[in-house]
């Protein structure tokens, strides 16, 4: 036997060693000390003893290399990852809340809401709610899968950036067909802007782009917007205004902005949005003066005022004086 072979046996053996002590260590040591401390009929979020019999199988096929890679990782873990929880002021409890829900009802609602998941860093939990936004239109949810991008689960950190990807890149796609048909459409024709107007303010205020690209899509919002305007300023409605005014605004593109306000005014003279739309507008330019004659003339009008603007006119008028 040469001495290349001595070598490369003596390694093979103190690695057989190792895997083995591992495999013992984490079925007969490491698994029942944990299962003592672990809540009966909870989630098994640690390792079991499939896991280690497999990483066992995977350290004897790859010899040295896995072993220094699963020794090199959990001690990473323990450095960086690791925290110690103080759970003295906090009992988890089943008997505390006892609640009776349809299993139909269940799934329609998020009994836990993806951000309180990921504040707490429950697997199960993080995963389930997951689950349960992918089965709904995530058009709704981006906002919130954007949360998850964050979480210390990287598997549903992965899911969350795929499955965002997947849909901005639909949306940008999307954006682009509709610009063309709207170059392509007859001067008479308004559907293609309602249509893309609608579509890019329910993803837009969700703010799941970056600053730069949530500002070119916004301009974006406005030409098609404008085009809307030059038609037909009647096809807008109320909403469609307002969020248009309220997508510019956001970005503090403050001239746009007034230019849409106005255009509230003109078309809805008698809404409340119209006065709301110039209160927030005057509030973010932080012209003061024309904010209160802006909320006088609200409250002099006969214009029906719900108790949200209601408060405000309270609080700001408390304020003044």
């Amino acid at each position: 036997m040469t001495r290349d072979e001595y070598i490369f046996l003596i390694i093979l053996i103190v690695n057989l060693v190792v895997s083995v002590i591992y495999l013992l260590a984490g079925i007969f040591l490491i698994v029942p000390a944990r299962s003592v401390t672990a809540e009966k009929d909870s989630e098994i979020l640690y390792d079991n003893r499939r896991t280690y019999l497999i990483r066992f199988i995977v350290m004897l096929l790859c010899p040295v290399i896995v072993p220094l890679f699963f020794g090199i990782s959990h001690l990473i873990y323990l450095i960086v990852f690791f925290r110690g929880a103080n759970l003295t002021d906090v009992i988890f409890s089943k008997e505390r809340v006892k609640t009776n829900i349809r299993a139909d009802e269940e799934v329609e609602r998020d009994i836990i809401p993806l951000e309180e998941a990921i504040l707490v860093n429950e697997k199960k939990n993080l995963r389930m709610v997951m689950m349960n936004i992918m089965r709904k239109d995530i058009k709704d949810s981006l906002s919130s899968i954007t949360l998850a991008l964050d979480s210390e689960d990287s598997e549903t950190a992965h899911y969350a950036a795929a499955v965002l990807s997947d849909e901005l890149n639909r949306f940008r796609l999307y954006v682009q067909k509709m610009r063309r048909q709207i170059r392509e459409e007859e001067t008479d024709q308004t559907e293609c802007e309602e249509l893309l107007l609608e579509y890019m303010d329910h993803i837009l205020k969700q703010h799941v782009f970056s600053q730069h690209e949530q500002r070119k899509f916004v301009e974006t919002m406005d030409e098609t917007a404008e085009s809307l305007y030059g038609k037909d300023p009647a096809r807008f409605g109320l909403d469609g205004y307002e969020a248009v005014f309220l997508r510019i605004l956001e970005m503090k593109d403050y001239e746009t902005a007034e230019k849409w306000c106005r255009r509230i005014e003109e078309q809805y003279p008698d809404e409340m949005k119209a006065y709301v739309c110039k209160l927030k507008l005057y509030f973010a330019r932080q012209d003061r003066e024309a904010f209160f004659e802006t909320m006088e003339a609200l409250k002099k009008s006969d214009v029906v005022i719900n108790n949200e603007t209601l408060e405000l006119i309270r609080i700001f008028s408390t304020r003044r004086q």
